[in-house]
This record gives C-alpha cells, structure tokens and sequence, in this order.
C-alpha cells in the first residue's frame, strides 16, 4: 500500500463531502443573497474545513484507541468497527499516527489565521471553535461523546452545519446573515444523523467500554425513535429555508433524496443485529450527500438566474 493510499484509508477521506458540502451551501449563500463570491477565499476555506475534518476523523480514532473502545469493537463479535484500523491493527504507530493528525491541524489552522486577516477575526473564532469541538469530541477531560446527554449531538451540529456554513459566508462577506445559520440547519441535521446512526453498529462495545451514547443510554428502541425525529426536523427545516428566502423555491425537491432513507427505517425492528444498521448507515450517508448536492445545484441555478 502506497504512502498516499494509507493516508486516504487513516484519515477515512472518503467521508469529507460531509464538511465540504456546508462550506460549499454558505459560499454560495453569499453570492446568490449579496453577489459576493471570491474563488480564492473559498478554495482556501475548503483546504482549511478539509484538514479541520481530516483531523477530526483521525484525533478521534487515536483518542477512541487510547480509551480502549476501538479495541472493544474490535474484539466484539456482535459490534463493526467503524474505525480506520491503523492503530488497532498496528498498520501504523501511534507516534506516526499522531504526527500526520497534527499536520492536519496546522495546515487548518494556518489557512484559519490566514483568512481571518482576510475577512476578520470571526473567521478564525469559527475555525477555533470548529477545532476544540473536533478535539474534546472523545478527548479528555471535555469528551462529548461518552457522555450521552445530546452534547456529542450538538457538537456534530456545530461542527458539520452551523460553522462551516455560516463560517463560508462570513469569509466572502465579512458579515453575519440569519439566513446562513437557516441554511445550515438541514444538512447540519442530516450529517448528525449519520453520526448518531453510525452508534448502532457498536453500541454495545461503547457500552463495555464506558462510551454512554445516547443509544448505549436510551437502548435501540428509543434511539430509533430518536433518530427518526432527526430525520423530520432535517426535512422541516429545509422546507423553513425556502420559506423563509434561504433557498430558492424550487429546492424543495432535495425532500425526495430522504425516501430510500425511510424506508430503511420502516425494515428494522426494535432490537436489531449490528449488521441490520449497515443499511441505515449507508442510506443515511447517501441522502445527506444526495441533499447536500441538490442544494448546491439550485442555489447555483438561482445565482444564474439573478446574474440574467
């Protein structure tokens, strides 16, 4: 396996459409809502969100293998690992695991500081608080993840919705817009669910190893529950953003990319084998994708529109 292929596989790059999308839905806010949009600033801020999540992928993977829950998962029959596996599998040391995170986190941190001279400091605030979510998410003595009150929730929504959004909005705009923080609510909500429904896979090593998600507290009866109410108030806040101007009326139809996740839902029993959420997961994956691409594509047609 080739240097840059072991990276791809550590740093589950596969996944960073899920950080790249917000940024991508405030970037174009801007432009269709005040006409500004600069190439350059948000080529920097894809790089900077990019690393942010690549790091976060990876400083979670060290924390979870150093709380022992990866080895958990690991040695769980009934649980799927949903790690990398290059520290529970030795593919990689710890130190060189650790020195490729922290690459990661420089070079967020440096395209952070260079667009807050930018565009101001509320840039790099955005960038900041992005990052300690992102770190304290399973690292002590913060951990939001094994806590099982909503925080890891809320941290999900913060760092894959709320930030980045508002966060490319601000970069090409210098300015704050309550139809940004709108904006992010939908795929803010979607990217939570992929995260909580990503639980069930190994709840109950989480539960072995002192991880108390909200699954490992409630059970699977009510996280279900739980997770299906995510899923309407994603769908009930997307329709609140073109009602409200956010998004063009049109964009209503990002409502049908929810569909095969739905019905998904309605194939799972109250108790469920790890491998009966695979299908949850991977539905869960492509709708907020899905949705995330339809969004993008009508504000870029209304941009068109008003540039005619």
């Amino acid at each position: 396996m080739d240097v840059l292929n072991q990276f791809k596989k550590a740093s589950r790059i596969q996944v960073i459409p899920v950080m790249l999308i917000p940024v991508a839905l405030g970037a174009l806010g801007a432009y269709v809502w005040t006409g500004r949009f600069d190439i350059g600033l948000f080529l920097l801020t894809l790089i900077g969100s990019g690393a942010a999540h690549l790091f976060s992928n990876m400083v979670n993977d060290l924390w979870d293998y150093k709380n022992g829950t990866d080895t958990e998962a690991q040695e769980d029959v009934d649980a799927i690992s949903t790690n990398s596996g290059f520290l529970t599998k030795g593919i990689w040391s710890i130190r060189k695991f650790e020195s490729v995170t922290w690459t990661l986190f420089g070079i967020a941190a440096l395209c952070g500081i260079i667009l807050s001279l930018i565009s101001g400091w509320w840039a790099l605030l955005f960038g900041a608080l992005g990052g300690l979510i992102a770190y304290f998410y399973v690292a002590p003595p913060v951990r939001f993840g094994y806590r099982g009150k909503g925080y890891s929730e809320i941290a999900i929504l913060l760092s894959f919705g709320i930030l980045p959004v508002m966060g490319a909005f601000y970069v090409q705009t210098s300015s704050m817009d309550l139809r940004a923080l709108l904006l992010s609510l939908p795929i803010g909500l979607l990217t939570t669910l992929i995260l909580f429904n990503h639980h069930f896979l190994h709840w109950q090593a989480d539960r072995q190893a002192g991880k108390r998600t909200l699954v490992v507290v409630w059970g699977e009866k009510r996280a279900l529950t739980f997770s299906r109410a995510l899923l309407l108030l994603a769908c009930l806040s997307l329709v609140a953003c073109v009602l409200a101007g956010a998004l063009p009326p049109y964009a209503i139809i990002a409502l049908l990319t929810v569909i095969p996740l739905y019905l998904v839902y309605g194939r799972l029993k109250d108790s469920n084998r790890s491998e009966a959420y695979l299908p949850l997961m991977g539905a869960s994956t492509m709708t907020t994708m899905r949705c995330g691409g339809v969004l993008i594509l009508s504000l870029l047609v209304q941009g068109i529109i008003q540039a005619f």
